[in-house]
């Protein structure tokens, strides 16, 4: 990851920079504090910038963490549900550094933006059912901030401090405007690291907005969330303990009631393998083979042969210095995974694709920039979707290939009582199902390996995956998805995260799930159904395009719309990371 991070700083400076404009620090946020002491920062947004339900509240704003760590929530109240007696559900994107407005904008949360500008009402919103919090972490990750500065974007993708908030003739072309200082002093460099500064940001949002937080916490997440979904909801455990045991004063008891995790990377070993096995052997399930014989056999021996992928791998996680990890996670990137990308020009994150990809719409990146939504929401910086700083601070520590007990905390999460639903989309590469399968496999899960594959039923009577689950535990493969499974298959989403959140099975959401209750899904051994070919694209589809959900592909070209600012690609990684 690493060194795609290098790689793509161009296409980080063209497609996530700000939009030459300086932000005015925002005059009319309230002031509260939270557990802990923590100051927060915040307001109340007006309604239609993204909910559009009326009489539905939002607020957004900051809790400070710590001197120069300021972390941004934007916080929906549920639709259908009373919301002071709803449950509460964090969503945090992955990256490292990739900002939780993904999540909001293009997948789950009330709203999404046209080509246009135009705000759209998403009815498979996840508060419909909850309410619901988006928190960008670690810090400087979208529009979080450590100290807010004049600076430009550099050709190299660079944050270049400016003297004054105005912008010179040199840098007119390079996006000038107000970011957070580049400090990775002020940010996390790995998962474990992070996970006090998220369990902080929840203590400061409780404390503050107390009406909101006195039922269960729901945990949602995805990508790079399959390093933190387990290692940051331990942490919240082990704190929890602390508060028991008389040891930890001033703080909640986060009473952590589930956990989904969307197209997780956990454990490096396996799912660097699974790029293989997704590829070339046993291949991925629309019948799709990208490579010739000669590549298979290159991409084999730079997995496997002696000195290489996986070899290094081990050599990580046995010893475990940055320097060993983030050479192999450069390693095994470079000459394992980004080769479908350099040989087909497909889309890492969804197969099926060429790149430039224009799905899922990032249109709202344009949004989030304007001067009327920066002070809507009450944003001390200009937007960008991924930070640069916080996906360097990882690469330096090789986060990205260590295996950090995420299997194992899972496991854990499961033996409390705590409802855990993995859920892969099947088209995605980056994170594939195949991978997942494995990683579910590796939790050792009493009784998981006796349930069988069966339909998700969803209320449009079409079989939108299958799950296989035991007890408390389930994993999903949802076909016909890339790596943002709420894009592609939204109700299929939020029947899911409902019925997870309502202790129901995932398959039908009719019977009653808990620790040890015994359910097992009856069914195949494997999951057998494969898409074919029928939607994998031969080309490059047309930005504009909208993606059509019961069709599970592009809709007919639509007229031609102005110009948006889109996510780099091929080397998207860079951006979204995991």
């Amino acid at each position: 990851m690493a060194s795609l991070m290098r790689a793509a700083a161009v296409a980080l400076t063209l497609t996530t920079a700000a939009y030459s404009q300086f932000v005015s620090p925002p005059t009319d946020l309230r002031k509260s504090k939270g557990f802990l002491n923590l100051p927060v920062r915040w307001k109340e947004v007006p309604e239609g910038t993204c909910e559009l339900t009326p009489g539905v509240k939002s607020y957004s704003g900051y809790v400070d963490i710590a001197p120069s760590q300021s972390i941004f929530f934007w916080f929906f109240e549920a639709r259908e549900k009373n919301p002071e007696d709803a449950e509460l559900t964090v969503w945090i994107n992955g990256g490292p550094g990739s900002s939780s407005m993904i999540g909001l904008f293009q997948e789950l949360g009330p709203c999404s933006v046209d080509a246009d500008g135009n705000v759209v009402n998403n009815p498979y919103a996840w508060n419909n059912v909850s309410n619901m919090i988006f928190i960008d972490q670690p810090t400087q990750t979208g529009f979080s901030y450590s100290n807010p500065i004049p600076a430009y974007t550099s050709s190299a993708g660079s944050i270049v401090q400016l003297p004054s908030a105005e912008c010179p003739e040199y840098a007119a072309d390079l996006d000038c405007g107000t970011y957070s200082s580049p400090n990775e002093t002020n940010t996390a460099n790995d998962t474990i690291s992070a996970a006090p500064s998220f369990w902080r940001t929840l203590q400061g949002f409780m404390g503050a907005f107390s009406q909101y937080s006195r039922t269960e916490f729901n945990f949602a997440t995805e990508s790079y969330g399959g390093h933190y979904g387990p290692i940051f909801n331990e942490y919240i455990e082990t704190q929890n303990a602390l508060i028991k045991g008389g040891k930890l004063h001033g703080a909640k008891w986060i009473n952590l009631k589930t956990v989904l995790i969307g197209n997780g990377w956990y454990d490096p070993l396996i799912q660097y393998e699974a790029f293989y096995n997704f590829t070339v052997n046993p291949g991925n399930t629309y019948d799709y083979a990208p490579y010739n014989k000669s590549t298979q056999e290159m991409v084999y021996n730079s997995m496997y042969g002696k000195g290489n992928c996986y070899d290094m791998t081990v050599d990580c996680n046995t010893h475990g210095t940055n320097e060993i990890c983030a050479a192999a996670d450069t390693f095994c990137y470079n000459e394992v995974e980004y080769i479908l990308d350099s040989v087909t020009g497909r889309d890492e994150y969804d197969i099926r694709e060429l790149t430039p990809d224009p799905f899922p719409y990032n249109y709202y990146v344009d949004y989030l920039n304007t001067a009327k939504v920066q002070k809507a929401i009450g944003a001390f910086t200009n937007y960008s979707d991924s930070s640069s700083t916080v996906g360097s601070s990882f690469s330096n520590t090789g986060d990205d290939d260590r295996e950090e007990g995420t299997v194992e905390a899972v496991r854990k999460l499961v033996e409390q009582g705590v409802y855990v639903v993995e859920y892969y989309g099947d088209a995605d590469y980056v994170c594939n199902w195949l991978g997942g399968e494995v990683i579910a496999a590796h939790h050792n899960i009493p009784s998981f390996p006796r349930a069988g594959y069966t339909n998700l039923t969803t209320p449009d009577h079409i079989p939108h995956g299958q799950v296989k689950q035991s007890s408390n535990f389930a994993f999903a493969r949802i076909y016909e998805s890339g790596h943002e499974v709420p894009f592609y298959q939204p109700l299929a989403a939020l029947e899911m995260f409902s019925r997870a959140i309502h202790n129901k099975d995932i398959a039908t959401g009719e019977v009653d799930i808990s620790k040890g209750c015994g359910y097992l899904s009856k069914g195949t051994v494997k999951s057998e159904y494969r898409e074919g070919n029928a939607t994998i694209q031969t080309k490059v589809v047309k930005e504009g395009t909208t993606y059509n959900t019961t069709a599970n592909e592009p809709d007919p070209p639509a007229k031609k719309r102005r110009r948006s600012v889109r996510r780099g690609r091929p080397a998207l990684r860079s951006l979204l990371g995991r």
